[in-house]
């Protein structure tokens, strides 16, 4: 469970844990700390690990620990930032693309048939307008991350300083949504599943962040509020479980209808609220 120090990936982790051990990473030991504390206080046995999905090798040791307690069965890739956090584009597309290429592959190297990964997307991955979606740079993730990871980071560049990583992240959820559908194959050889899961705005840390830019979206949803990470948890664990084993390679949005009531005039409008107007 990477992210699982808190938000959608603790809820997460006190669903699943109730009948699997659990290791929860994140990037700070105090966070996690806790986070094993919290989850002690519910009956959950979780191990801590920090890491930095952004390196590849914290990446595999983390999973090495994992293997070294048994059978990993399934992984909850949850580890994501968004811009109110305050990190530069460059630093958002490494954390939400780089890291789902990392554990991904890594994920890769050690599915078997009973084996599922659940990647953590974004309902931001649906709303930014196409040709603002580097699309054709996708394809570098499976031969060279790097340059990947470069050509995300000038696509966004060409935005206003401000603008920058508002841009960035609703590419590299994009960029998560389309990988995890391409590399569905791969783990079907294995008998494994992957598939990944859109959050609308939920009502998190991270996501109380962005409640005020997003009151729009809100609006505009057919339950005019924000999620409950609980209610996310839910569909995490189940899609984790083995009893949808048919489902692989496919996105599911969980967004209280926020993509179903999106119109182009309030994509306009939340354009034009972040200041890049002119460029939709």
């Amino acid at each position: 469970m990477t992210g699982g120090a808190g938000g959608i990936g603790l809820a997460t982790a006190k669903i699943i844990g109730r009948d699997h051990l659990v290791v929860i990473s994140g990037r700070k030991q105090e966070t996690l700390d806790a986070a094993v504390s919290d989850l002690a206080a519910g009956g959950v046995t979780a191990v801590a690990v920090a890491a930095d999905v952004t390196q590849r090798a914290a990446v595999d040791a983390l999973f090495a620990k994992a293997a070294s307690l048994g059978e990993v069965r399934a992984v909850v890739h949850s580890a994501g930032v968004s811009p109110e956090m305050g990190g530069t584009h460059d630093w958002l597309i490494a954390i939400n693309a780089l890291g789902t290429i990392n554990v991904t592959e890594a994920a890769l190297g050690i599915a078997n048939e009973r084996f599922v990964l659940v990647n953590v997307a974004s309902i931001a991955g649906y709303l930014l307008p196409r040709f603002l979606i580097p699309k054709r740079t996708f394809r570098h993730a499976f031969n060279d991350p790097a340059a990947l990871s470069a050509r995300l980071v000038k696509a966004a560049g060409r935005m206003p300083r401000n603008q920058r990583s508002r841009v960035a992240y609703p590419i590299s959820k994009n960029f998560v949504i389309w990988y995890t559908a391409k590399m569905a194959a791969a783990f079907g050889a294995k008998g494994a599943r992957i598939l990944s899961v859109s959050p609308g705005i939920t009502d998190t840390e991270m996501g109380r962040l962005s409640k005020d830019d997003a009151k729009g979206l809100i609006q505009d949803s057919a339950l005019k509020r924000l999620g409950e990470p609980e209610e996310i948890a839910e569909l995490l664990a189940f899609c984790a479980s083995e009893k949808p084993g048919f489902l692989t390679g496919i996105d599911i949005i969980c967004d209280g209808g926020t993509k179903a009531g999106v119109t182009l005039k309030s994509v306009i409008a939340g354009a034009r609220g972040h200041g890049i107007a002119k460029v939709v």
